[in-house]
C-alpha cells in the first residue's frame, strides 16, 4: 500500500510508520491504542449476470461480517490472546484490526537463531493456554505461525493473527469455492509454503499440529516439512516426510505427538499446557552466554578458599599434603593441628636455655659464696 506516517484509514487509525506492503502499525484515535492493520487484496468476483462493483461490494461486505463475527465470539481480555478490534474495507483490501502491545514476533525472534528448548517451552505454554480458550468458546485458530506469535517485553507470548487467518480463509472459500482446485490454488496464493497452514485436518486437532510444527521451528531455526513451494509442502506433509522430532531435546516426544497424521492421537491444547508446566517446573536454571562470562569472571576474582575436611581424613586430594616427608603427623592433609613453635627453632632455644641456666648457676654461688 501507499501511504505513510500520518494518513488516517477508516477515519480512525492513524499510521504511526511507513506501512510494509500489506501491513501497518498504527494508533487508534478512539481508544489510543496501538493496533497492527493486515490487507488482503479483494479482486471482484466475476459472477453473471452481476454488476462487478455491485459484486465486489457484497463479497467486501460478506468478509468483513464473517471477520467481525469470529471477532465477537473470541474471548475478550484474555491475557494469552491479541484482540482482535475489527475489518474494514478501503479501497481494494480487506483490513483486520489487532491490538499491538510493544513487542517482538516470534518470527522475529528467529532471525538471531532458534531458541533454546526450556524458552521454547515457556512460549508455547503461553500459546497452548491462548488455544484452551479459543477451542473452548467453539472457535479454531488456523493461522498458528511464528508471525502470528508475539513475545512482549516482560517475556509473555500472545497469540494474534486470528482475524487476518479468518479473512484469508473465508476469500479462499469465496474466489475458489468450499472445496476442491481452484479453492486450493487461491488458498496456496495467499497462504504460501508455510508448514503450519497445511494441517491434514482442521479444527482443534489443527491448530494443535500447527503448535507442534511452531515448536519444532522455535527449537531448530526451521521448520520440520520443506517449504520450498506449496505442492512439495503438501505433498510431505501427507506422507509424513519430515525431520524427526529428536532434534528437539527434552521436548521431542511432545512434538513428536503433536505431529501425528491421526488427530485422534494428538494431544488437547490442555493437556499441551499441562505438560509443559510439568516440563517446566523441573527445568534447570537457564544460564546464557552473557551470565556465563560473568560466573567466570567472578570464580577468577574470588579468594581461594579451603576445602571443608573430612572427618577423619584428609581433603580431596588423598595423600597430597603428606610429600613433606619429615611433616609427618604434621601435613595439612591428616586434620593435625600445626605446633606453635616451628620445628627449625629449637637447636637455638635449647642452647639459648643452657647458657641461662649457667649463667644463674654462677650467679647463685656468687651469691652464697659472698
Amino acid at each position: 500500500m501507499r501511504g505513510g506516517p500520518g494518513q488516517l484509514l477508516a477515519g480512525r487509525y492513524r499510521l504511526t510508520d511507513r506501512p510494509e506492503p500489506l501491513r501497518a502499525h498504527a494508533v487508534d484515535e478512539r481508544t489510543g491504542e496501538s493496533v497492527l492493520l493486515g490487507a488482503l487484496e479483494l479482486p471482484g468476483l466475476l459472477s453473471a449476470g452481476q454488476d462487478p462493483e455491485k459484486a465486489a461490494a457484497a463479497q467486501a461486505d460478506r468478509l468483513v461480517r464473517r471477520v467481525a463475527a469470529v471477532g465477537s465470539a473470541a474471548p475478550v481480555a484474555h491475557p494469552r490472546l491479541l484482540r482482535g478490534v475489527g475489518a474494514f474495507v478501503e479501497g481494494e483490501l480487506l483490513w483486520t484490526v489487532e491490538e499491538r502491545p510493544a513487542g517482538r514476533t516470534a518470527a522475529d525472534l528467529l532471525v538471531d537463531g532458534p531458541l533454546p528448548p526450556y524458552r521454547a517451552a515457556e512460549l508455547a505454554a503461553d500459546l497452548a493456554g491462548a488455544l484452551r480458550a479459543l477451542h473452548a468458546a467453539g472457535l479454531t485458530h488456523g493461522a498458528v505461525t511464528a508471525e502470528s506469535v508475539l513475545v512482549c517485553e516482560d517475556g509473555a507470548a500472545m497469540l494474534g493473527g486470528l482475524l487476518a487467518g479468518v479473512a484469508e480463509e473465508a476469500l479462499a472459500e469465496d474466489l475458489g469455492g468450499p472445496g476442491g482446485r481452484r479453492r486450493y490454488e487461491v488458498r496456496a496464493d495467499l497462504v504460501g509454503p508455510v508448514a503450519e497452514r497445511w494441517p491434514l485436518d482442521g479444527g482443534p486437532a489443527g491448530d494443535c499440529w500447527a503448535l507442534g510444527v511452531l515448536l519444532q521451528r522455535l527449537v531448530t531455526g526451521r521448520s520440520p516439512y520443506p517449504e520450498r513451494d506449496v505442492p512439495e509442502l503438501v505433498t510431505a506433509v501427507r506422507d509424513g516426510r519430515r525431520e524427526p522430532s529428536v532434534v528437539c531435546g527434552p521436548l521431542a516426544s511432545l512434538v513428536e505427538r503433536l505431529l501425528q497424521p491421526d488427530p485422534a492421537l494428538r494431544p488437547t491444547a490442555e493437556a499441551v499446557r499441562g505438560e509443559l508446566a510439568e516440563l517446566l517446573a523441573g527445568a534447570p536454571e537457564p544460564v546464557d552466554g552473557e551470565r556465563s562470562a560473568v560466573v567466570r569472571a567472578t570464580r577468577a576474582e574470588a579468594p581461594a578458599v579451603p576445602r571443608p575436611r573430612r572427618p577423619g581424613g584428609g581433603s580431596g586430594a588423598r595423600g597430597s599434603a603428606r610429600k613433606g616427608g619429615d611433616g609427618g603427623d604434621f601435613g595439612a592433609g591428616n586434620g593435625a593441628k600445626p605446633p606453635r613453635i616451628p620445628p627449625s627453632l629449637w637447636g637455638p632455644l635449647l642452647v639459648g636455655g643452657v647458657f641461662v641456666l649457667l649463667a644463674l648457676g654462677i650467679a647463685a654461688v656468687v651469691l652464697f659464696a659472698g
